[in-house]
């Protein structure tokens, strides 16, 4: 695969979308990023389209708990809700709180053994033996995105966040990201802050959390190349990210720009299917520019015989000191495969080809009733899919930096995402939709 770019030119890739700063949707990183992505697509020969998609924009003020001793701790706004420019109420925690109060919910990010995860998956490559023994800390609580939920069943006027399970000290976790406005406010506090606050509970303090929401016009990238069948193969991520974020989602950006310029430099007749490369706006708004591209190209699902989406290239980290300290070791690698035998043996082998390790091979629904990535909404409308994601605990937070993404991974990724899009030669849509034997409709 001769066509595929190093990983130092990915990386720089990566590393230009990260100087920009912030890439939450709507902010000027991101605006600019989807004319960059443009640009590149463009140089690479492919026919591009910015396609418009309308998308909540969400952006923080001010951030502080202030107690009546006069302690004030900082924190982040937590997204979409309600602003306070100054909430004073009696601070509780959720079983000591009354209606009115502001409760204090401590989160711990779940710790899921991998030997658990491996008696879900289809298949694992794993030759280093390490999911008997390996645990990985995800970046959700076991309530997920709805963190504010018992605060507002107990009638809480405020919410605040205490990140006391967070394994480094932080509060810039960016949770929830569903874009659903939740009518109170509510602050993120460290763990060192948090434990400051805990034990003087309950008192009385001032909670300020100002944001700004208002709505603005997105782009999905749309890129596009002719190949050898009628049908298309798609392949996908977001260009938006919580911060500037690395691993969330430059990395995948990189990971399709590398296809795509691979697959340009392939001729016409070589190329399995048309191929389509979307970068879609709006990942950390309930996936908006998914959910819009679905509804502006309902028609063409029919033809689609597989979306691969890449996400995530991402380094396993350790917490050194109240620090995150990134390892040798790629993040666990899940790869959401819908479940036809055809399919799932592709990756399979394309996994064992490529020799990236920590791998699974996981139904689209083994975790929720749709895959937890951004094509997700693939999922119900019936489209096969291989989505590949990982999950590193940092993933919503600041320190999502460019010495947590996974550099050796890269070109191997990049060549997987290649041999899948490749192994889908002779396959038509029906291949995989319960109406094939491997071979097109065509024969």
């Amino acid at each position: 695969m001769e066509h595929v770019p190093s990983a130092a030119e990915m990386l720089g890739w990566i590393e230009t979308v990260v100087s920009q700063g912030i890439r939450r949707p709507g902010y000027p990183a991101d605006a600019w990023t989807e004319r960059w992505l443009a640009d590149r697509l463009a140089a690479f020969g492919l026919e591009v389209e910015l396609e418009p998609v309308e998308v909540p924009r969400w952006q923080p003020g001010a951030g502080v708990l202030r107690l009546d001793d006069g302690t004030e701790l900082p924190g982040l706004p937590l997204p979409f809700t309600a602003p306070a420019a100054g909430l004073r109420a009696r601070l509780a925690t959720l079983a000591d709180a009354r209606p009115g109060d502001i409760v204090v919910d401590e989160l711990a990010f779940s710790e899921v053994p991998q030997s658990f995860v491996r008696t879900l998956a289809t298949s694992a490559y794993d030759p280093e033996g390490v999911f008997d023994t390996l645990v990985q800390t995800i970046p959700f609580g076991p309530r997920m995105m709805e963190v504010v939920e018992p605060a507002l069943e107990a009638g809480a006027a405020g919410f605040v966040g205490a990140l006391t399970g967070v394994p480094w000290e932080t509060h810039d976790y960016y949770v929830p990201y569903d874009a659903v406005e939740r009518p109170i406010p509510g602050l993120w506090l460290s763990a060192g802050d948090a434990r400051r606050l805990l034990p003087r509970l309950p008192c009385h303090g001032e909670l300020v959390a100002e944001s700004t929401r208002d709505t603005v016009t997105t782009h999905n990238v749309v890129a596009t190349l002719p190949g050898a069948s009628p049908h298309w193969v798609v392949v996908a991520s977001h260009h938006d990210g919580p911060w500037a974020s690395a691993v969330e989602d430059a990395s995948g950006l990189a990971l399709v720009l590398a296809a795509a310029r691979h697959w340009a430099r392939v001729p016409a007749a070589e190329r399995p299917h048309n191929l389509m490369f979307l970068l879609t706006s709006g990942h950390m708004a309930h996936a908006a520019g998914t959910r819009a591209f679905i509804e502006r190209h309902r028609a063409l699902l029919d033809d689609v015989v597989l979306p691969v989406h890449l996400e995530h290239a991402a380094l396993r980290c350790e917490s050194v000191d109240g620090a995150l300290r990134p390892t040798a070791d790629p993040e666990v690698r899940w790869w959401f495969t819908t479940r036809e035998p055809l399919l799932e043996k592709l990756v399979a082998t394309t996994l064992e080809a490529e020799r990236l390790r920590r791998s699974f091979v996981l139904p689209p629904d083994v975790f929720s009733p749709m895959p937890p990535t951004d094509g997700a909404f693939f999922h119900p409308e019936g489209v096969p899919l291989v989505h590949f994601l990982s999950a590193p605990m940092y993933l919503f937070d600041s320190a999502d930096t460019l010495d947590k993404v996974d550099v050796e991974g890269l070109e191997p990724l990049a060549r997987a995402a290649v041999r899948i899009v490749a192994g889908t030669a002779g396959w038509s849509p029906a291949t995989l939709r319960g109406g094939g034997d491997g071979r097109s409709a065509e024969g």
